[in-house]
């Protein structure tokens, strides 16, 4: 039975996943299989070298799927920043519809998406930037937990609180975000006041995912506690899967006198995470994997993963239903 969600209504799509915006991950193949699937894929735009590259993406997705997708644009900290105004309007003029947004200062982006018509989702980590989002006019905000793979923002909090703090605080819909993998979550998220959730780390686990292998396997075989935060001492906090280059991070981190970030920029950069997702070698660089692993134990082809969700969400929600019996008239 197809869900029936302020998310599914809005966006044309018949159960209420989204798969976020990841870096090197979201390309036409992935986003066109949960677009497929009944969800809604996303490309992200940044994984495409120039705004005439995501372009001509844009264009492959929609000979890959008739059903709606959206495009992920991050605004975050760079030494040379990519001209994000430009991937704007490539976005624009390519008549998408839905956009996710997250990142520092969006504020400009995001009106040229709204002054367009695109529907906009923004990622946030707290309440407090949610209620700044929403001053900028974002239709959805997707609330990030602790738990999520990436950056995590610096108030480390768990989503059982955030989501419950959303639902109390906000006026404008949201989605859950950050150690969601299955339908008991998709239950649970609902019930905590989402009209949907977005999934990073298990839609790289899946068959259509354009990454190695290798990578995909050491997500199975993890455990919830095989993440690193890094870049906590510059305020940039991201989790990380754990693997040497990460342990070597924290421990340049702790023991540096200088505080440098020089000192971990070669380990952390995005050149050797990119080559990790080609060449297979988990220890090559870092790669970011939310807490999620520890509940992701296969790797479907997106349609059995989203058909799986809806099934168990449903069930989930039947069972506790069951659990409400009528009051004796006695």
């Amino acid at each position: 039975m197809p869900f029936n969600t302020l998310l599914t209504r809005k966006l044309g799509i018949r159960v209420p996943v989204v798969q976020g915006g990841m870096q090197w991950v979201g390309y036409a193949e992935l986003a066109s299989a949960v677009s497929n699937a009944g969800g809604l894929g996303i490309l992200t735009a940044l994984t495409q070298p120039t705004p005439d590259d995501l372009r001509k993406e844009i264009r492959r997705c929609r000979i890959m799927t008739k059903k709606p997708f959206g495009v992920n644009l991050t605004l975050l900290p760079a030494i040379v920043p990519p001209d994000y105004a430009a991937y704007a309007r490539a976005i624009i003029a390519e008549d998408i519809k839905i956009v996710e947004t997250a990142g520092n200062s969006p504020g400009p982006v995001i009106k040229l998406f709204k002054d367009a018509g695109i529907i906009v989702l923004h990622k946030c980590t707290t309440v407090r930037h949610a209620q700044s989002a929403i001053k900028l006019g974002v239709d959805f905000l997707s609330i990030d937990g602790f738990e999520c793979a990436g950056h995590t923002g610096e108030s480390d909090i768990t989503n059982f609180i955030l989501l419950s703090r959303a639902r109390q605080s906000l006026k404008v819909p949201f989605i859950a975000s950050g150690g969601f993998a299955d339908g008991q979550g998709l239950a649970a998220a609902l019930s905590l006041g989402a009209c949907g959730i977005n999934m990073g780390t298990r839609f790289m686990c899946t068959v259509e995912a354009p990454i190695h292998d290798n990578v995909k396997k050491a997500i199975v075989e993890a455990s919830e506690t095989d993440t690193e935060l890094v870049l906590r001492r510059w305020k940039n906090t991201s989790r990380l899967f754990s693997n040497s280059i990460a342990r070597e991070v924290i421990k340049i981190e702790k023991e540096s006198s200088s505080g440098e970030f020089e000192e971990v920029r070669p380990l952390v950069s995005g050149k050797r995470g990119r080559e990790v997702f080609l060449n297979g070698d988990v220890e090559h660089g870092v790669w970011t994997a939310g807490q999620v692993i520890g509940l992701i134990h296969d790797v479907p082809r997106c349609a059995a993963l989203v058909e799986r969700i809806e099934r168990e969400a449903e069930a989930t929600i039947a069972a506790i239903q069951s659990l409400i019996q009528p009051r004796s008239k006695l």
